[in-house]
């Protein structure tokens, strides 16, 4: 009878993906792209991002001045781009010429504020798949400073495919 190995599997590499895949998959620019990078991504089922809130954030002059707080509808773009972005890099993995889609938010069910942004916080993204019925995907997404939990919800995107 054959020894069995009993090696260790080897740790998932996690994705080494640039801000140009970023910019390859999300139509957003500065100051309206609200994610920096990818930590992790299990194609198709669940994907981690960051966002790191610097002090000179063009929304945080305003938004409260002596207090400042990123607003909560950038923080739900933030997770939207996500789950985008969870759409798009697996679409890419499968080898879809197509890559991706651009969506739009259409809609966004139980998001809970939780707790606050501030400058200086890297805000963790997560979005994980819902259903799907025809160009409309719902994902489940939270957004996390450490172990505070911000905001946690559901959203809709609507593919939208733009023509060359």
């Amino acid at each position: 009878m054959p020894a069995q190995d009993t090696s260790p599997t080897p740790a998932a590499t996690p994705p080494s993906f640039t801000l140009a895949d970023i910019h390859s998959i999300l139509p957003h620019r500065p100051p309206f792209l609200f994610v920096d990078r990818v930590i992790s991504l299990s194609p198709g089922k669940r994907i981690v991002a960051e966002r790191e809130l610097r002090p000179d954030e063009w929304y945080f002059q305003g938004h409260f001045p002596g207090t400042p707080v990123m607003p909560g509808v950038l923080m739900v773009d933030a997770l939207a781009q996500t789950a985008g972005l969870l759409h798009g890099l697996t679409l890419r993995l499968a080898g879809d010429p197509a890559a991706a889609p651009g969506f739009l938010v259409l809609a966004s069910a139980n998001v809970k504020f939780l707790d606050l942004a501030r400058p200086g916080d890297v805000l963790t993204l997560t979005a994980t798949p819902g259903i799907t019925f025809g160009g409309i995907h719902r994902f489940s997404v939270h957004a996390m400073v450490g172990r505070r939990q911000l905001v946690r919800g559901e959203l809709a995107l609507a593919e939208r495919r733009v023509e060359p």
